[in-house]
C-alpha cells in the first residue's frame, strides 16, 4: 500500500513539473546487466530489476568491475498539457547526460538515438552528452511511457552518468542547427597562415529565418584571438552555408563559438581546430643534470633483485591463452604485480606492455592483442593490486614528495616500467627485439617515459592524449589536474611554485621525448580538456625518429574505437604480423 501511494506522488511530482517547467525528471530507473532484445518492450515487467540512480556510473552502485552489456529502464507519465507545444516543435527532447561507453536508446519500443557503436564493430563516445528527439506520435499521453536504454560498457566505470535527466518541450532554439563544414577530416589546417571557416545553418522554420552569426576563436590559452561578425537569412525549411575568413593564425589550437541571434531563436555550437601543430613550439627545460639523474636512477633499480613471481590463474585460461599474476619488485624495493597473457602454443611472441591512467587498474581483459601476440597490463605502483608497499591514493598522488626530485612519486613509477620490460625480457616465451608500449593519459606519460628511458629495447610505442607534459603550459590550459596543486598555490605546503617546476622538469615527457627511438603513433582528442593537445604535441614534437598522429575532432579525452584499430596495425606493421 504504501508502495502504491509513493508511486503516486511520484506520478503527480512529475505532472506538477511538467505543467510549470515544461521538464520532466524522470524517476524509479530500473537496472539489469545482460543482454535481451525483450527489454525493449514497454509491456515487459521490470519489477525485480534493481533500482539505480542515471546520475551515478554503476560500478558505485552495487555492480563493481562489471563490463559488458546492460539495460536501464524507467516509466514516465507526460502530461497532455505538453501535446500541442511537441506537435508545434516536431516532439521532445529526451536528454540522459554522458553514457559510458555506447548506447541505444528506444522510447515506447522504438528506437530514437544511439552513440556510439555496440559490438562487434565497438566504438566508445563515454564522454559525449546524449540528447534525443521523441516524436510527438511515439508519446502516450496522460500516461506512463518507457524509456530503454541500452548500454555497452568495455572496461573501467560504466553506464550513465553526470546528468541532467530530463524529457522537456522544444522549442525555436531547437528549430535551429549550427555546424562547420571544414573540409579537413581532423579539424587541423596546414600550409597558409589564412584560412576560410564554411559554417552550415539548418532551420526547421515554417517561414524565412534571419538573424545575426557571430564566430568568436580564442586560443587554448583562453586569450582572444578573432571575432567575426555577419547577418544571415535561411529560407524555410532549408540549409544554408556562410563562410568566414581568419587571418595569420599561429601554430596551436583554437577554441570556437558560433552565436546565433535573432528574435526567432537563439543558439551557440562551440568546435575547435587547429593550424600547424607539428610547429608549436614549446622549448625543453631540462635541468643539466638531467640525463646523469635518469642513469643513476636506472642503476639504482638494476640493483633491487626482481624476485619476479607467475601464478597461473586458472579460472581466466583458455584453450589459446593462459593468463597469470605478476609479482615482482621495483625501486625501492617496492612491491608491484601485472597480468600476463600468453599463447598456449609454443614459441616466441611479440608482446606489448600496457601502463595505467591516472588512479586506473589495469585488469585481463585489457591485454587481449590477438592470438599471435603476448600482453602485460603492468599496474605501476600506487594503482590497483600494486599499493601494498606504495599507496599514496587519489586526489594527492601527482604531489607525492613534489619537494624531492629523489623521491618523487613518478621517479618509481617511471621505473616500475623499465622493470616491466625488465620481466617481459627474463622471459623465454617474448621476442625482445619485438617489445611494444602502449597506454592512455597518464600511460600515454608512461608510455613516453618507458620508450625514452628504454630506448634499446622497445621497438614501437603508442601514446594515448598523453599527460605529464609542458607543465607550465599545462596549468595555464587545463583545470586539472592543476587543481590538485591548490593547496601550492595558496601558500599552505611547505614548497614554492619555481620548486615544484624543478621537480617536474626532470619527469616532464617533453625532456623525455628526443631520447625516443622507437616509431610513434600517438592519438589525440581535439575536444580534449584533461590534457589538451597542445601539450600533447610540446612531447612529440621533441620525438626526432619516425611518428605519427591521428587527431580525432570530436573526441574529448577518451578516443574512438578508429584508434584503437589503426594503433593495432600500427603495432603489427612493425612487428611483421599479419594484418
Amino acid at each position: 500500500m504504501i508502495k502504491r501511494l509513493l508511486t503516486a506522488l511520484v506520478a503527480l511530482q512529475l505532472i506538477y513539473i511538467a505543467g510549470s517547467g515544461q521538464s520532466i525528471v524522470p524517476a524509479e530507473w530500473k537496472f539489469i546487466t545482460g543482454d535481451k532484445p525483450e527489454y525493449i518492450d514497454s509491456a515487459l515487467n521490470d519489477y525485480w530489476w534493481k533500482d539505480i540512480s542515471p546520475l551515478e556510473l554503476w560500478e558505485s552502485q552495487g555492480f563493481p568491475g562489471y563490463d559488458g552489456f546492460a539495460w536501464y529502464r524507467v516509466k514516465v507519465i507526460i502530461p497532455a498539457s505538453m501535446k500541442k507545444n511537441a506537435y508545434r516543435y516536431d516532439g521532445l527532447m529526451l536528454n540522459l547526460g554522458k553514457i559510458d561507453d555506447a548506447d541505444e536508446t528506444y522510447f515506447n519500443g522504438h528506437l530514437v538515438g544511439k552513440t556510439g557503436v555496440m559490438p562487434p564493430d565497438y566504438s566508445g563516445a563515454y564522454d559525449v552528452p546524449r540528447s534525443y528527439r521523441i516524436p510527438a506520435d511515439y508519446v502516450q499521453w496522460g500516461k506512463k511511457n518507457t524509456v530503454a536504454v541500452r548500454v555497452y560498457d568495455t572496461g573501467g566505470g560504466g553506464g550513465l552518468y553526470g546528468g541532467p535527466v530530463e524529457l522537456t518541450n522544444r522549442g525555436n532554439p531547437d528549430l535551429l542547427t549550427l555546424n562547420t563544414a571544414i573540409t579537413e577530416e581532423d579539424m587541423i589546417f596546414l600550409g597558409s597562415p589564412d584560412v576560410t571557416i564554411p559554417v552550415t545553418l539548418k532551420s526547421e522554420f515554417r517561414k524565412k529565418y534571419r538573424g545575426a552569426l557571430t564566430l568568436d576563436i580564442v586560443t587554448d590559452f583562453g586569450e582572444k584571438f578573432a571575432s567575426k561578425y555577419q547577418e544571415v537569412a535561411v529560407r524555410r525549411n532549408s540549409t544554408a552555408m556562410f563562410t568566414f575568413r581568419i587571418r595569420d593564425l599561429k601554430p596551436g589550437f583554437y577554441k570556437a563559438t558560433l552565436s546565433l541571434a535573432s528574435k526567432m531563436g537563439n543558439k551557440k555550437y562551440h568546435f575547435n581546430f587547429g593550424y600547424e601543430p607539428e610547429k608549436i613550439v614549446s622549448p625543453t627545460d631540462a635541468q643539466p643534470d638531467f640525463d646523469t639523474f635518469w642513469q643513476r636512477t636506472k642503476a639504482e633499480l638494476a640493483t633491487v633483485d626482481p624476485l619476479y613471481k607467475l601464478i597461473r590463474i586458472d579460472s581466466l585460461c583458455t584453450e589459446m591463452h593462459n593468463v597469470y599474476l605478476v609479482e615482482m619488485r621495483s625501486l625501492g624495493n617496492a612491491l608491484i604485480r601485472g597480468w600476463y597473457r600468453v599463447p598456449t602454443n609454443p614459441g616466441r611472441y611479440p608482446a606489448i606492455m600496457q601502463v595505467p591512467g591516472y588512479s586506473s587498474v589495469m585488469v585481463p581483459s585489457y591485454i587481449n592483442y590477438g592470438d599471435d601476440v603476448i600482453g602485460f597490463g603492468l599496474n605501476i605502483r600506487g594503482h590497483g593490486n600494486s599499493t601494498d608497499d606504495v599507496n599514496p591514493g587519489f586526489p594527492g598522488y601527482i604531489l607525492t614528495n613534489l619537494e624531492d626530485k629523489e623521491k618523487y612519486i613518478y621517479r618509481g613509477a617511471y621505473m616500475d616500467c623499465v622493470r616491466g620490460i625488465d620481466f617481459l625480457c627474463s622471459r623465454p616465451e617474448v621476442d625482445f627485439s619485438r617489445i611494444a608500449v602502449e597506454g592512455a593519459s597518464q600511460g600515454g606519460a608512461l608510455t613516453f617515459a618507458t620508450a625514452a628511458l628504454d630506448n634499446e629495447r622497445i621497438a614501437v610505442c603508442a601514446p594515448q592524449v598523453p599527460f605529464l607534459s609542458d607543465f607550465r603550459d599545462y596549468f595555464r590550459v587545463a583545470v586539472w589536474p592543476g587543481n590538485e596543486f591548490t593547496e601550492l598555490a595558496e601558500g599552505l605546503r611547505q614548497i614554492s611554485w619555481d620548486q615544484a617546476y624543478y621537480t617536474l622538469s626532470y619527469f616532464d615527457i617533453k625532456n623525455l621525448a628526443p631520447k625516443i627511438r622507437a616509431p610513434l603513433i600517438m592519438g589525440v582528442g581535439l575536444m580534449d580538456e584533461v590534457c589538451p593537445p597542445h601539450i600533447n604535441f610540446a612531447a612529440y614534437n621533441q620525438v626526432t625518429g619516425e611518428k605519427r598522429y591521428i587527431v580525432y575532432p570530436q573526441a574529448g579525452h577518451g578516443l574512438p574505437e578508429a584508434f584503437y584499430r589503426a594503433k593495432m596495425e600500427w603495432i603489427r606493421e612493425k612487428f611483421g604480423l599479419k594484418q
